[in-house]
């Protein structure tokens, strides 16, 4: 029988920008080309993020008289603050205020609604020429750019008819979720996690989103992993520590039981942990069990490269010479710590 399966294409920066006019017009037409805009970062702690390097890179790269600052506190108000600043074009926003701080917008994109957290603010201008501050998401983003990137149309169209694992439940979990289906197609994802309580509201949350048609189904034993369709795109996102609890361990074991059967094709690996190594255990025996791997440095990249496109309102963050000698610039920085 002929394979009538359609490739459905991934949405591209681009869109992420248009998109993003829906919720106002341009604020960087309202700011001479000229001015030393700003952006920040607000969580607690945040002294060793890498977050500035890579903005602030990225900046410099494209000539850009901005800057990006962290702004370490637990006080929402400090950013509500500068967000309102002539000079300050949005911001990021990291724990303990990725929920928290969607009260303090005027609006969520579906992917921040969805996901139920933020780490992305920007600002578009009201009918009435009032900023609208507007929370957003690009932690899915940057997982759909490192499979777009890394993926070959055909294992793109193959993760459409396979199931797709994400291994944690928290909140790098949800993006993957959300990354899986909204954008890459998966209709089935299996998640392992150490508490089964965080996955059945996972399930009730998504359960409660308009449109979203994905079967999650919760892996909890090795029997269960040996009998399922074995997964295509697997999302990594537990730390890089030994498993020291028995509901880590067994989580480890269920993971690796999906992941290691020699009858089926392997697909692709994204690992979300780049601490304290690039090369996390995960990493290796993904590697090592015929799995094509994405390490974690690369959404980190872009979903920074996304907050550039909604704050700069171009994809010229996007451009390819750009990011490599931004990547190569973060990367050296993550290696030398490394080591």
């Amino acid at each position: 029988m002929a394979d009538n399966k359609v490739s459905m294409p991934v949405p591209s920066l681009a869109s992420t920008l248009k998109d993003s006019f829906r919720y106002g017009s341009s604020l960087r037409k309202t700011i001479p080309s000229s001015t030393a805009c700003r952006t920040y970062l607000l969580g607690y702690p945040i002294a060793q993020s890498l977050a500035p390097l890579l903005h602030n890179t990225l900046f410099k790269l494209r000539g850009l008289p901005w800057t990006y600052q962290l702004l370490e506190s637990t006080n929402q108000e400090d950013l509500v603050s500068v967000l309102s600043q002539d000079n300050c074009v949005g911001s990021a926003v990291t724990m303990p205020h990725k929920v928290t701080f969607t009260a303090q917008t005027d609006d969520l994109t579906p992917e921040g609604r969805e996901i139920g957290a933020i780490n992305t603010v920007f600002i578009r201008i009201s009918s009435e020429g009032q900023r609208r501050f507007i929370g957003t998401n690009t932690d899915c983003v940057g997982i759909r750019e490192a499979f777009a990137h890394h993926a070959s149309p055909e294992q793109l169209l193959a993760a459409q008819s396979r199931p797709a694992l994400v291994v944690g439940g928290g909140g790098a979990g949800r993006s993957a979720l959300y990354a899986l289906h909204r954008f890459m197609g998966v209709g089935t994802i299996y998640m392992v996690n150490r508490f089964k309580s965080e996955v059945d509201a996972i399930v009730e949350t998504f359960s409660q989103v308009v449109g979203w048609t994905a079967t999650i189904i919760h892996v909890d034993t090795c029997e269960q992993a040996q009998r399922l369709p074995k997964p295509y795109f697997i999302v990594g996102t537990v730390p890089d520590y030994a498993p020291a609890t028995p509901e880590e361990q067994l989580s480890q074991k269920i993971s690796q039981t999906l992941m290691s059967d020699s009858t089926s094709q392997k697909g692709i690996v994204l690992e979300m942990c780049y601490f304290p190594r690039i090369r996390t255990s995960f990493y290796e025996f993904a590697e090592a069990t015929g799995w094509q791997v994405i390490p974690g440095t690369v959404p980190m990249i872009w979903q920074g490269i996304a907050q550039q496109v909604l704050w700069d309102e171009s994809v010229a963050p996007a451009d390819e010479e750009t990011v490599k000698q931004a990547s190569a610039t973060v990367l050296d920085v993550i290696e030398r710590k490394q080591t």
